[in-house]
């Protein structure tokens, strides 16, 4: 898949490079252990990190650190979540990145309950409140633009569309048969593949009608959960599509052209499009070649095989970030006000900086009467001239005859910087080769779960002397 750096992107904001920060967060991983990580050279994957950034008292320096770092593309259908909160719905990268962060904080908080000092947090003048000390802000980097809306981005004339799209031939003519180029995934066979995790993974990849999905609009919600509902189903995961099934038709295609009045055949502009699905109520995709194969600045939710998923795409929820967040609505009953990223940098790939900009900011430009503690914060963006090493690009470019067909990692890992279990690695939302008696259990839940979270928020309060818990807690 070519990789386009436009001429408007920025690679520097306040002391901070776009190409040291990717440098910093490439450098992290290469140190995590072998598991969970892609095969050279057959697997590819995802990166995103959130990093702390601490700007030094009298000095024109900053401090840079890695303290939670994601990969993975994966997303689990509408079926196989749980009411409980013990399976993680979400394993893109970037919603691995974020709740790693959620962990770090956590860890940070019980330090200052605890009467410790904290290189995050510092005490407020209202009880039970702490803030972010002077100097301290988050960045967010992620090796791929976020899937979604900031990955519709026009084609450069010497780029062909990198996704056959993928279209039924039954009766789905009106629904979006594209592949994503972020997130497209390929069946494999156990022969192929023998380090796949022991679940078979269920993936979406058309949304039915009549799937009860509510919001239609850019509507802002300070709920904790990362997806729009919840269904219940006591089975494991299993894939429901099949590569080579009858049903599905690849149709291979290069740059649009027609013949133009002089009877030349003239190149049509063309978009990268995103296999993530808009919102069923909503505005949807008008399917017309070329630039108007999508509809812009709509709500979608990601993309998979089998069944739909109830996820929001990554570039809708980084959007929301910066009105609500990133620190979900429990933290908050400890902050004094809500923590936002104040910059967002892309890795080498497809990008425009005014796709970017209409993504992660213009949509919620509007919005306005917040509560108390919120404010529409629009992060800066910036890309960075290094590409992660194992993107489908890079992995495309080292592959071998005799390896096997080319497919993203089975697997999702995330690391952060706490004292306790810091890497924790999923795959189908469950720990990595965890077996089907376990499911259920304690033993087979990611550390990022619904549940395990507010659980270590529990411990949080449960730390807390009474009289300095929050107002909201007593």
């Amino acid at each position: 898949m070519p990789a386009s750096l436009h001429s408007h992107s920025p690679v520097r904001c306040d002391m901070v490079t776009a190409d040291e920060i990717a440098k910093l967060c490439y450098e992290r991983f290469n140190e995590l252990p072998r598991r969970g990580k892609p095969e050279p050279g057959r697997e590819w994957t995802l990166l995103a990190a959130v990093l702390k950034i601490t700007r030094c008292a009298n000095s024109d320096t900053v401090e840079k650190e890695v303290v939670s770092l994601g990969t993975g593309t994966k997303c689990i259908g509408q079926t196989t979540m749980s009411p409980r909160g013990d399976v993680l719905n979400d394993s893109h990268a970037e919603v691995i990145a974020r709740r790693g962060c959620i962990r770090y904080l956590i860890q940070e908080l019980h330090r200052v309950v605890r009467g410790e000092d904290s290189t995050v947090f510092c005490q407020t003048d209202e009880p039970g409140k702490w803030r972010l000390r002077p100097g301290v802000s988050f960045l967010f980097f992620t090796s791929h633009t976020p899937c979604g809306d900031a990955s519709i981005i026009p084609m450069t004339d010497s780029q062909s569309q990198p996704c056959a799209p993928v279209t039924s031939t039954k009766s789905h003519e009106g629904s979006d048969g594209s592949r994503g180029v972020k997130r497209k995934s390929e069946e494999l066979s156990e022969e192929q593949n023998t380090k796949l995790p022991r679940l078979e993974e269920q993936e979406t990849e058309e949304t039915k009608p009549g799937d009860t999905l509510q919001p239609v609009s850019m509507t802002l919600t300070s709920a904790t959960s990362e997806d729009l509902s919840q269904s219940h189903s006591a089975k494991a995961p299993v894939e429901t599509v099949s590569q080579t099934s009858a049903e599905l038709k690849i149709e291979t295609r290069g740059p649009l052209t027609h013949i133009d009045s002089t009877g030349l055949n003239v190149q049509v502009p063309d978009i990268h499009r995103t296999g993530a699905k808009c919102v069923p109520g909503g505005p949807a995709d008008p399917l017309h070649p070329g630039v108007g194969y999508h509809s812009t600045g709509v709500l979608r939710v990601k993309p998979g095989r089998g069944e739909p998923t109830l996820s929001l795409s990554c570039s809708d929820k980084l959007a929301r970030w910066a009105v609500l967040g990133f620190q979900g609505a429990l933290l908050l009953h400890y902050l004094q006000k809500a923590l936002y990223f104040s910059t967002v940098v892309v890795g080498k790939c497809p990008y425009s900086q005014e796709v970017m900009q209409r993504a992660l900011v213009t949509r919620c430009s509007h919005v306005s009467d917040l509560p108390a503690g919120f404010s529409v914060c629009p992060p800066v963006l910036l890309q960075s001239s290094l590409e992660f090493s194992f993107s489908q690009a890079q992995t495309e470019l080292r592959h071998q005859a005799g390896q096997g067909r080319i497919s993203p990692c089975g697997a999702a890992i995330s690391w952060c910087n706490v004292t306790e279990q810091p890497l924790d690695v999923t795959a189908n939302g469950y720990k990595h080769g965890v077996t089907k008696k376990a499911l259920g259990t304690a033993k087979a839940r990611s550390l990022l779960c619904k549940l395990e979270l507010f659980r270590s928020f529990r411990s949080l309060v449960s730390a807390t002397d009474p009289s300095a818990l929050p107002e909201t807690l007593r």
